[in-house]
């Protein structure tokens, strides 16, 4: 059976630059983003906005869990690594954890994770790295200036947004809990999300943060 899992890196560097402006939002209607991508970004934000809420959204997986294995409908098994403690100890966190800001969701750097989701697409990779050595934070400054701090989280395997966005919580099998610490860090304030087809492990989505973004 193949296994699917997510990937993450923990990007934080602390500039010297002030915040000078809000970041542009997308709404509803607007075209750049999928209605995948978009559940992605609202899931992110329910999470960050009531984490004690979105417990209970975390407890109902416990049922989906055979040992190691985690079957969720209408998705290919994964073998984990913690098995049910993993996700355990993601309710416990949540359950103790303070709201943090909403973010904005912004264009330039949804643009800077599509490029990361087509080079993925391309050559079946897993890596941050571009094929062309670029790096997530090179990648969204195509389109503007991140500010403060940065991070960037992929999933892979994960067809919806909810599954996405609890595996970024649950964060199976990585000791420090990047994925989650990324998704709760309360320096972030705006955030680019974008999905699509991986050759090997179906659908991919790459979701950057950043402490401000100045669109071009």
């Amino acid at each position: 059976m193949k296994s699917q899992w997510t990937i993450t890196i923990v990007l934080c560097w602390l500039l010297l630059l002030p915040v000078k402006g809000l970041t542009a939002s997308i709404d509803r209607n607007d075209t750049l983003l999928s209605p995948l991508e978009k559940r992605v970004a609202y899931e992110i934000n329910l999470a960050r906005e009531a984490p004690k809420d979105y417990a209970p959204f975390l407890e109902q997986y416990k049922k989906n869990y055979h040992e190691k294995l985690l079957n969720l409908p209408n998705e290919t098994p994964i073998i984990t690594k913690e098995g049910v403690e993993a996700l355990m100890e993601a309710v416990r966190f949540l359950r103790s954890t303070k709201p943090v800001p909403l973010l904005n969701l912004s264009k330039g750097m949804s643009r800077g994770a599509r490029d990361h989701v087509k080079d993925l697409e391309q050559l079946g990779g897993t890596q941050h790295r571009g094929s062309d050595r670029s790096q997530p934070w090179d990648r969204v400054n195509r389109y503007g200036t991140w500010q403060k701090v940065i991070g960037e989280n992929i999933s892979f395997g994960h067809n919806q947004a909810r599954n996405i966005v609890m595996s970024f919580i649950i964060d199976d099998g990585v000791p420090h809990r990047g994925h989650r610490k990324n998704i709760f860090n309360p320096d972030f304030r705006v955030m680019g999300v974008a999905c699509g087809e991986h050759p090997h492990y179906k659908t991919i989505c790459v979701i950057t943060f950043a402490g401000g973004y100045l669109e071009k």
